[in-house]
């Protein structure tokens, strides 16, 4: 009797730091398994993923780089844990499957996430989505998802982010400058 509350004891004791790993994965970091299958029909394909001992060498490497702008750059990915980006291109429209890309936003769904911007376009059925999470006062999160008729494009941060100091930086050192193609308004007719 002894024997089968021992083993039970430490089925329970595994059990229990199994829960306690699993949840102990980071919230801002979303489940990309599921665009796997639009690699097959893609034309083109970019899949990258910088964690661990790599964004650390990358964070050492700014800090060292003795350029005032590239010190910036450190500053504003000092807390960062992760990137992860995936572009799949199209030969023709709609040979993807929209319910795969619909998935992932429907992660940004869960509690912690929010909507930082929303832009639909109905030129090419564009769709862009940022949201943002934040733990505390700290940004701890940002997700991109990007679809249109012949691509889709994801990018998740995990880790503190200064936003603010990536702005400044835009269309600098090789950091984008974000601008969304927004078509002018129907000129307004005064009374």
């Amino acid at each position: 009797m002894k024997t089968i509350a021992k083993q039970f004891g430490s089925i329970s004791a595994f059990l229990l730091f199994v829960v306690i790993a699993v949840s102990a994965q980071d919230p801002a970091r979303l489940n990309l398994d599921g665009l796997a299958g639009l690699e097959s029909k893609a034309r083109d394909v970019v899949e990258v993923n910088i964690d661990g001992k790599l964004i650390d060498l990358g964070k050492r490497v700014m800090a060292k780089a003795g350029d005032a702008e590239a010190a910036k750059v450190a500053e504003a990915i000092s807390g960062l844990k992760a990137i992860y980006v995936r572009v799949y291109n199209f030969d023709r429209e709609n040979e993807y499957n929209i319910a795969d890309v619909d998935e992932i936003r429907a992660q940004l769904n869960a509690p912690g996430w929010e909507r930082l911007a929303n832009v639909r376009s109905k030129r090419n059925n564009q769709k862009v989505d940022v949201f943002t999470m934040f733990s505390g006062g700290v940004m701890s999160g940002v997700a991109v998802v990007i679809s249109d008729t012949k691509s889709v494009a994801v990018v998740n941060v995990i880790g503190p982010v200064d936003i603010e100091a990536l702005v400044e930086l835009g269309g600098r050192m090789n950091i984008p400058k974000i601008d969304i193609d927004m078509e002018k308004p129907a000129p307004r007719i005064k009374n």
